[in-house]
């Protein structure tokens, strides 16, 4: 299948062309390994100023792109951005977190929430991703991403980080009813979510649903699927062509089930070959990763090895290479370049 310069290498590669290689970028590629980052983030130490202010989002965005050249730039943001827009506060401490006070507990604080604008509520978005698009061009494709209801209810609940999701899960099975009032009023915020960042030039949008590997399938089929899939359908009926990518961290035991959800390209956590991946998705569905994020930690010989690996079991159609989770804080610079100038040669070292 021949394709158009014109169009973005990794957005040919989730649209199914077979290319010379698989399209590269990191999950977290903006962020505390680069010290280019940390001294930014020494003259603004507030998270939030970092993803919502264009200038300061605009430029950590950017900052892998110049340093690796990437096949993706993904907005420099945070699952949590849209929850304001909705009515309900939040605010990201840099040792603890993210936390959101006062947690949503009851019907009438989920009756309360208001309807979603997000070019009201969120208009520095839009700014970001058309200067990211207006800035990389066609050499990189820009990523845009949202957090799936599961998850972004799960902070919401919890009113931070959880270990045991004993709060939300509580809700899940005592008070089912008020649970799925508020999933479904997320799911279709965060379709008009989606669907704002395409129509602010993003390519391709990424859904993290970080913490439905916590969930058992029953209870996935249940309080996470069925909100990824009304996404999902809604995105399609306005955008049928920009490739939607669902991750989740711990996804082993879920995997098939995220393929139900009607994304174009599942992200797999390091925790399942990737060969087995292929074959448990089917061959209509694409695959990210998953390198595990550690093996960066490894000799340059392991680095190469282990790409070369995950290539070879993803086959050669629809696998952008990725790792299985975000890039370590304390990985060393000059092994995050080796990985991408590593994965824009492989074909050749595939060949040798």
């Amino acid at each position: 299948m021949t394709g158009s310069t014109q169009i973005p290498y990794l957005l040919r590669a989730a649209r199914g062309e077979i290319l010379e290689r698989p399209p590269v970028w990191m999950m977290r590629q903006a962020g505390r390994y680069m010290k280019v980052y940390r001294d930014l983030r020494d003259r603004y130490p507030s998270f939030r100023d970092r993803s919502e202010k264009p200038e300061l989002a605009i430029e950590i965005s950017l900052q892998p792109f110049r340093a690796f050249r990437p096949d993706g730039v993904i907005l420099f943001s945070d699952i949590l951005t849209p929850l304001p827009g909705l009515g309900i506060p939040f605010d990201i401490v840099e040792s603890r977190g993210p936390i959101i006070d006062p947690p949503i507990r009851s019907l009438e604080q989920i009756r309360q929430l208001r309807p979603f604008d997000p070019e009201e509520s969120l208009p520095f978005i839009r700014q970001i991703l058309q200067a990211l698009r207006q800035e990389v061009g066609n050499q990189a494709t820009v990523l845009g991403f949202v957090g799936a209801p599961w998850t972004l209810a799960a902070y919401a609940i919890e009113g931070k980080s959880s270990k045991d999701y004993t709060v939300i899960k509580s809700m899940a099975f005592n008070e089912p009813a008020m649970l799925h009032e508020f999933l479904g009023k997320l799911a279709d915020a965060i379709a008009t979510y989606v669907r704002y960042q395409i129509d602010s030039g993003a390519q391709v949008v990424q859904m993290f649903d970080s913490w439905a590997g916590q969930l058992s399938p029953q209870d996935y089929d249940t309080f996470a699927l069925p909100y990824q899939q009304r996404i999902v359908q809604q995105v399609k009926e306005t955008h049928p062509d920009t490739p939607l990518i669902l991750y989740i961290s711990g996804s082993a035991g879920v995997l098939e089930r995220m393929g139900k959800s009607g994304v174009d390209i599942v992200s797999v956590d390091w925790t399942v070959d990737m060969a087995e991946a292929r074959q448990r998705l089917g061959a209509n569905i694409g695959v990210q990763g998953n390198v595990d994020p550690c093996a960066l930690f490894g000799s340059k010989e392991f680095i190469r090895d282990r790409i070369l690996d995950t290539i070879r079991k993803a086959g050669k159609s629809k696998h952008i290479l990725n790792l299985g989770h975000g890039i370590l804080p304390n990985t060393p610079e000059e092994n995050a370049a080796f990985f991408f100038e590593t994965a824009k040669h492989v074909n050749q070292l595939i060949l040798a």
